[in-house]
């Protein structure tokens, strides 16, 4: 038999109560079918752009193959074959889509200039990157707390209205503890309702068991804030009407006004140089070397080459070695303004998580872009791996421009490729998908464009 005055008894009295709250289950219901729509979204998301990556890399690989059949020496090879880099999602990038939606998460690299090639367009929807996608994170961070505080602000005054809270009082022997089973349980519904097709998705994704775990972590102590914030503005003696006001200009305050206001003033302690400013500095420098003494621009290159001094003298009008060694000086011209801008953006995430811990909603979502892989550190290790793929071009050129080798087209089957590249390659052929028609010629670079126009 179960003491009347048992946490036992209590959670058995409040949760039959709670199961003819009509309301309550209308929310929880509610909370369930923004969850599946949210993860849904997600999902179709992701698959779109793993088909995008599949479609582009036979594209890559036949437009390049078609290519490089047609040239006669190595500065052709390097000038015509354009090499497709990209930055495959996570397995838990349908919960929160995060940078993905506003930075470029796919290039086509060839043996040019690297900093006009990696800032000389953004990509994304610019309506999504205004108003955000609608994605499990957004659903999280902005909408459940609404929920909550529908649910939880008058359960007090409800209760005053109707002239039962000095008999419910009485009759629980302890008044606290029934206001919180009442609250938490609700709570725990939401959570759950939410938790519920999150995990569904990430079985059908593969996501690790860790991951969706510390989801479900941070999840609930988000949930968790905003409970004790609506249960301690409960037991303000005031209308409904009232407490919920209160409340709405709490998210409001927390969720847009802060953020906002915290944005505009790590963006004016950080200031950043523009990526177009960047692609600017570089392009001139590379027009500018045309008309330089070609003298000028190998000791500029060989400066940072010293490897290839006694390969730097150029004795003809045109030499593929003196082409290439310009447009490396023109990224070396560049090279200041492109590490700023990526410490800049990299101090300005620093703040933001520092802003994150005022501003709850934010914490959440950042949380849960930095286990998607869709954070801002996650960008900057993909643009590092195509900086390090453009040097690896480099390292495969070099020697065979600059030693004036003879042209071997059997030697460009060790070309390098993006490791993400060789790595879908082989994930494609262990799951026995049969690769797509390649696309010839031309056809490749059109598919890149159309797909482009898209994005």
């Amino acid at each position: 038999m179960r003491q009347p005055g048992s946490l036992g008894a209590a959670l058995w009295r409040e949760a039959r109560f709670l199961v003819r709250e009509r309301s309550v289950l209308a929310a929880w219901l509610v909370v369930l079918c923004l969850s599946v729509l949210a993860v849904v979204s997600g999902l179709r998301e992701v698959a779109q752009q793993q088909a995008t990556i599949t479609r582009l890399l036979e594209a890559d690989r036949s437009d390049r193959q078609a290519v490089l059949q047609a040239q006669k020496d190595w500065g052709g090879a390097a000038y015509y074959s354009f090499h497709l880099s990209f930055d495959p999602p996570s397995d838990f990038a349908f919960a929160a889509l995060g940078r993905r939606d506003d930075t470029a998460w796919k290039h086509r690299v060839r043996m040019l200039a690297l900093e006009g090639q990696i800032h000389e367009r953004d990509a994304g929807n610019p309506v999504l990157a205004l108003v955000g996608r609608f994605d499990f994170a957004f659903l999280a961070a902005y909408v459940l707390p609404l929920v909550l505080i529908v649910l939880l602000h008058d359960l007090r005054a409800s209760e005053r209205r109707a002239g039962r809270h000095d008999l419910l009082v009485a009759t629980a022997g302890q008044a606290q503890g029934l206001w919180r089973w009442r609250a938490g349980l609700r709570t725990a519904g939401v959570w759950l309702a939410a938790v519920l097709p999150l995990g569904v998705a990430g079985s059908l994704a593969g996501t690790a068991p860790a991951t969706l775990l510390a989801a479900a972590a941070a999840l609930a102590a988000y949930l968790l804030f905003w409970a004790l914030a609506c249960s301690a503005a409960a037991a303000w003696r005031q209308l409904g009407e009232v407490i919920l006001a209160a409340l709405v200009g709490l998210w409001v305050l927390l969720g847009a006004v802060l953020p906002a206001a915290g944005r505009l003033a790590i963006d004016r302690a950080v200031p950043l140089p523009a990526g177009g400013e960047i692609v600017m500095s570089q392009r001139e420098a590379v027009n500018d070397a045309w008309d330089l003494p070609k003298a000028a621009t190998m000791s500029a290159f060989v400066a940072r080459h010293p490897q290839w001094a006694g390969y730097a003298v150029v004795e003809r009008p045109f030499e593929w070695k003196w082409y290439y060694a310009f447009q490396q000086v023109g990224d070396q011209k560049a090279e200041a303004l492109s590490a700023a801008y990526t410490a800049g953006r990299q101090q300005r995430d620093r703040l933001a998580g520092w802003l994150a811990l005022a501003a709850p909603p934010v914490w959440l979502e950042r949380r849960l872009q930095a286990l998607a892989g869709t954070d801002l550190p996650a960008h900057l290790a993909y643009e590092a791996r195509v900086r390090a793929f453009h040097a690896a071009l480099r390292e495969f050129f070099y020697p065979r421009l600059f030693r004036n080798e003879p042209f071997d087209p059997a030697a460009l089957q060790s070309l390098p490729e993006f490791p993400a590249a060789a790595a879908w390659r082989r994930q494609a052929l262990q799951a026995g998908v049969a690769a797509p028609e390649p696309a010839s010629g031309s056809a490749g670079k059109r598919i890149w464009e159309a797909q482009e126009a898209r994005d």
